[in-house]
């Protein structure tokens, strides 16, 4: 993975609303590689602190990393065993919202 795509990631991430999610599929459709969701998520791994990696999740709505329920919660966003409950009215879909 190269440092580009991580930046143009990290860009996209940065944009998400508080109070609202998108996925890993999203992020990569967003920055032209539609088949890349896993590297999303490793270029959220080591994102800078300034990086919403909370806001970004599975497709199905389930938290990758259980530490981020708290993040979301403060923010307004309920979830319940690891899944984010209304996912489909919070979900922020890049390629049609910017």
């Amino acid at each position: 993975m190269n440092e580009l795509f991580k930046q143009q990631v990290w860009e996209v991430s940065r944009l998400i609303p508080k109070g609202r999610v998108s996925s890993y599929g999203a992020i990569a459709k967003a920055v032209g590689f539609p088949n890349h969701s896993r590297h999303v998520g490793k270029a959220m791994g080591g994102c800078p602190k300034d990086v919403p990696a909370h806001r970004v999740i599975s497709s199905s709505g389930i938290l990758s990393v259980p530490e981020f329920q708290e993040k979301l919660e403060a923010e307004g966003i309920v979830v319940e065993n690891f899944r984010i409950k209304n996912f489909k009215t919070l979900f922020w879909n890049p390629l049609e919202e910017l």
